[in-house]
């Protein structure tokens, strides 16, 4: 007995229809991402950029990738989607303003069982206000309905963008120099780093998501933890652009302990001191939560630093000044001395919850 069954992928899981309406009621949010250099139309199998357009005479590219990792496991659970795409903008945006990079432009990733309820149409609005944010075009990207990939309700996202600094400003790290003043931009809570062990605390602590955050009764505890990614670059940029600025590093997986050693050359070493800042309400949470030592502190969370700045000791009050006048809070964290190439955190007692002072060092 034959089996003369007309399948469809419909049937298989898999709506046409669904991802032809997304790709339609996203298109505005593309077009309001338009910047010189790119139209941010979307329908073709690529996205142009001039980068004539955009001003550039002898351009280097620079491209960067990422996810927002775990963070949208809370984000799923918890039914708030309106975040995460500003948190993958900003985790490729932040990577290329440290080298001296504008972002240009952005194309996102969005994987899924089953396109539903409209969660990827506020994804993508969160994605296009992140490039907002960051200056960059949203001139493409992919929508991958994968049945069985995923559980029910489930997604995944990565983002991909591509920035432009003129042939010899870009920044290498290659002036960075014994004597140099670190500088710390604070950041607006974890970020997008460290969630794994957030959701751990979260599950084995009972914390209940939905009520005030005991640090701040004002706001939702969910809400604390997933406020989003601060994009650095538009704050950053003109200074940049104006050379006072020898290398930055960008606060992410690692933390402070390994993130600033990637734009030292060998022979030098960064000196943070844990007393300049104020400790993050969020991140004092954390710690007392986990009982978490100092040292794992400042290698798993940003620790209430999102960006590390690095200027001669002369630049220290017009970068500073600058960075304030842009909307930043600025707190001088650390110095550059020569060295073992790596970066030392430490601190007194009292700090960081620590009963004694304490240091932690990791040498790259």
């Amino acid at each position: 007995m034959s089996d003369d069954k007309s399948y469809t992928y419909a049937q298989a899981g898999v709506s046409i229809a669904a991802g032809n309406a997304l790709v339609k009621a996203i298109g505005p949010l593309a077009r309001s991402t338009r910047r010189p250099g790119a139209d941010a139309e979307l329908g073709g199998f690529g996205g142009f950029f001039d980068p004539k357009a955009a001003g550039y005479k002898d351009p280097l590219l620079v491209a960067a990738n990422d996810g927002v990792g775990t963070k949208l496991k809370l984000a799923i659970d918890s039914g708030r989607h309106d975040g995460v795409g500003i948190d993958l903008v900003a985790m490729c945006a932040n990577d290329l303003v440290v080298q001296g990079a504008e972002p240009l432009f952005f194309l996102d990733y969005f994987a899924t069982g089953k396109l539903e309820g409209g969660v990827a149409e506020r994804v993508v609005a969160s994605i296009a206000e992140g490039c907002i944010q960051a200056g960059c075009a949203l001139i493409g990207g992919e929508t991958a309905e994968m049945p069985g990939m995923y559980a029910d309700g489930d997604y995944d996202l990565a983002g991909f963008c591509v920035g432009a600094v003129e042939r010899g400003e870009q920044l290498t790290g290659d002036k960075v120099a014994d004597g140099d003043v670190i500088l710390g931009l604070a950041s607006t809570g974890v970020h997008s780093n460290g969630y794994s062990l957030v959701r751990r605390l979260a599950a084995d602590k009972g914390w209940k998501l939905d009520r005030p955050a005991p640090f701040d009764i004002e706001t939702l505890l969910i809400d604390a933890l997933l406020a989003p990614t601060r994009i650095y670059v538009k704050s950053l940029l003109p200074i940049v652009r104006t050379g006072h600025i020898h290398a930055m590093a960008h606060i992410t997986g690692g933390g402070l302990l390994e993130n600033i050693p990637r734009v030292l050359s060998e022979g030098l070493h960064a000196f943070i001191d844990a007393d300049t800042w104020p400790q993050a309400p969020i991140m004092g949470f954390l710690q007392a939560q986990g009982r978490i030592e100092p040292e794992e502190m400042a290698r798993t969370f940003n620790c209430g630093i999102g960006m590390a700045v690095v200027v001669n000791p002369v630049d220290v009050d017009y970068v500073t000044t600058e960075l304030e006048r842009a909307g930043e809070t600025v707190h001088r964290i650390g110095r550059i001395e020569k060295g073992e190439k790596g970066c030392t955190v430490s601190g007194s007692d009292e700090t960081w919850a620590k009963r004694e002072a304490w240091s932690a060092t990791h040498n790259a």
